[in-house]
């Protein structure tokens, strides 16, 4: 199983598990609640994915990495308790509080998320004094005495022996109690991922080139050596940051992320050329259409007589060109919806306040409202992000009111309505430039490559952008649709002289 269907697996979980009746009483037998267990090489994507299923659900997570703990903080510490038994006072040992479910109960409060994934990772790494522990946790949804609370599920991860030597072994009877997923890594999977986190274009490019380099861990004699998806992922931000500073990207630099000599080699070379070509060919001009005939029919004989590498590199060129546009569009269409609603409210909130101070008191309770968010640590920066910007806007409409001398604030909100007209307008400009780059796109990609491979890989790049599908399915782009269902054709024919040739070998034999 990949770590994209992990995902789902564990989303589906949550739902099972969560159900409630027309009473809001939980309907899957606790008893029968087992933890799902994700056995997979590191680097790969499982706390991410934890992440991002808790965002999905709206549940909390508490996420730990099992190694960094002890017995103690496991199970909390033990004290003397006094009890009575049939008439008798005896001398007990209880525990404190798990510092791990003292954690649940902590994002239940600043949160207010009463459900949630409890995600323990390394859990088959654990020292010999944690190790019962973890076998009663798995098996009995406890840490000591404290069971984990209601409505939160368990998703424990671990690495195979091959990927670590400290690995313990789990017995049948607590593999009997859990659900056991063994993730692989996929390049084809993580490049979904990955072009939603904006990783560098240069690493997105290098990968669909050469998909047998995107993950690797090797034991040897002559020591470690590994390649994982969290290496990528980490060498994108430092590049980016590099880029931005101007400051060299060295062979060495990428080997301190991708530890493999010939791996970190290769990439650091193409990344090298990917510079190169980026600055010869002038992409964004080509999209623009900035360039004269003669230099535009210049670059495409360069593309269409370049080799391998480099005619590949051009089309992710362009896809890369092609994703920040649609990003950017899609970045900044958030936040035009969020203002919308918040318009919404305001309209609703003027009702009952007349003057135009009001409106400026509007604004003051939603800023109130977001640092409050802040602090109790329910967004997340892309989100507060989006906030602020909605906010300044609704300050800046504030400020243009003061200007025009506007008193009451139902003639100061018709007003903001012109406003926010400016915004769909500018909309409408950016809608329209950014298909018309995608038409230049197509069109410089036919005249270089023609119906070759090159178009099959633009295409492909094209769908597993979902910020790219989702532009192109709201506004039309003819070259997309006409390239989209020849490549769709082209698929059920190879597909049908596939099984034509079965068959043929049927026949034969």
């Amino acid at each position: 199983m990949n770590i994209k269907e992990a995902k789902t697996e564990i989303i589906n979980t949550i739902r099972a598990y969560n159900k409630k009746d027309d009473q809001g009483c939980y309907t899957f037998p606790l008893v029968r609640q087992r933890p799902i267990l994700l056995m997979g090489p590191p680097g790969i994507g499982k706390t991410a994915i934890m992440e991002q299923a808790a965002r999905e659900c709206g549940v909390g997570l508490v996420a730990y990495t099992i190694t960094h703990h002890t017995r103690q903080s496991a199970i909390g510490l033990p004290h003397i308790e006094t009890k009575v038994y049939q008439g008798k006072e005896v001398s007990v040992t209880e525990y404190t509080l798990s510092e791990i479910i003292a954690s649940v109960y902590q994002c239940m409060e600043e949160t207010g998320k009463k459900e949630g994934i409890l995600f323990i990772d390394e859990i088959n790494c654990v020292s010999e004094t944690l190790a019962p522990t973890m076998l009663q946790f798995l098996q009995n949804k406890t840490f000591g005495s404290h069971k984990v609370p209601r409505g939160w599920v368990i998703v424990a991860a671990g690495n195979p022996p091959q990927y670590n030597k400290s690995v313990r072994e789990f017995d049948i009877v607590t593999l009997d109690r859990v659900r056991k997923i063994d993730v692989e890594a996929d390049c084809d999977v993580w490049m979904e991922y990955a072009c939603r986190q904006e990783v560098h274009e240069a690493i997105l490019s290098y990968l669909r080139i050469k998909k047998d380099n995107f993950y690797c861990v090797e034991n040897t004699v002559d020591g470690k050596f590994f390649v994982t998806a969290r290496g990528w992922e980490d060498l994108s931000e430092i590049l980016k940051s590099y880029e931005e500073f101007q400051i060299p990207v060295t062979e060495s630099l990428v080997e301190e992320y991708l530890q493999k000599e010939e791996t970190a080699r290769d990439f650091a070379a193409y990344y090298q050329l990917y510079r190169k070509y980026g600055t010869d060919y002038g992409i964004t001009r080509i999209l623009e259409g900035s360039l004269s005939s003669e230099e535009y029919k210049e670059k495409t004989e360069m593309a269409g007589k370049g080799g391998f590498e480099e005619r590949f590199t051009v089309v992710n060129l362009v896809l890369g060109a092609l994703h920040t546009g649609f990003s950017h569009f899609a970045g900044k269409e958030e936040r035009r919806i969020c203002l919308h609603e918040a318009l919404g409210y305001l309209k609703n909130y003027i009702q009952n306040h007349e003057e135009i101070q009001d409106i400026r008191t509007f604004i003051q309770n939603r800023k109130n409202s977001l640092e409050v968010k802040i602090e109790a640590g329910l967004l997340r920066e892309k989100e507060i992000q989006k906030e602020n910007w909605v906010i300044r806007k609704l300050e800046e409409y504030d400020l243009n009111l003061k200007k025009d001398h506007i008193r009451k604030s139902a003639q100061g909100f018709e007003k903001i309505k012109e406003y926010f007209q400016a915004e769909l307008q500018e909309r409408k400009q950016e809608t329209q430039k950014l298909l018309d780059q995608t038409e230049k796109a197509f069109q410089f990609l036919e005249e270089a490559f023609g119906d070759s491979q090159e178009m099959v890989l633009f295409i492909s790049g094209l769908t597993q952008d979902d910020k790219a599908m989702d532009f192109l399915t709201v506004h039309e782009s003819p070259m997309y649709l006409k390239w989209s269902e020849k490549f769709l054709y082209r698929q059920e024919e190879e597909k049908l002289l596939e099984e034509c040739r079965k068959e043929e070998d049927l026949l034969g034999e």
